[in-house]
């Protein structure tokens, strides 16, 4: 389900030209209302659902209701950003709260490198990155008789 501004709890950021939802939206569909100062998602029915606003919001006025193989039918799910992790907090229909932490990247800001396995071996090579130079390293298919 896309996402969903609760107005109550909007407060614009503030009156800025842009807001952090704004700034955020990876398909620019969160917009500002200038006349009541709120926040809103244009078109529903582009949004992706990628939490990116949710996350970003400082009020925690935007949420996105989750499909029910994500969570619970009903219930209702936010992330709540640290320095070094997102907490989920989910809550049921009936009122149940369960919270989830997860850390938000296991290497330091820039040192990500997907290559590293690949140290060491000949990329200029016609073998892919699993099959030694010597021979197969999956087994060769038998002949029919």
């Amino acid at each position: 389900m896309p996402s969903f501004v609760i107005d109550e709890k909007c407060d614009g950021c503030k009156g800025g030209d842009k807001t952090a939802c704004m700034y955020i939206c990876p398909n620019d569909l969160m917009v500002l209302d200038p006349n009541a100062m709120k926040a809103y998602n244009q078109e529903p029915d582009q949004c992706w659902e990628c939490f990116s606003c949710v996350k970003i919001c400082p009020t925690q006025a935007i949420e996105v209701r989750g499909y029910s193989d994500f969570v619970p039918l009903g219930s209702s799910i936010m992330p709540m950003m640290g320095t070094e992790d997102v907490m989920w907090t989910c809550k049921f229909r009936n009122g149940l709260i369960k919270r989830f932490k997860f850390p938000i990247r296991t290497t330091p800001e820039g040192e990500a490198n997907a290559y590293n396995s690949l140290k060491g071996k000949d990329l200029d090579s016609q073998l892919l990155s699993t099959e030694e130079a010597d021979g197969y390293s999956i087994p060769k298919p038998q002949a029919l008789a």
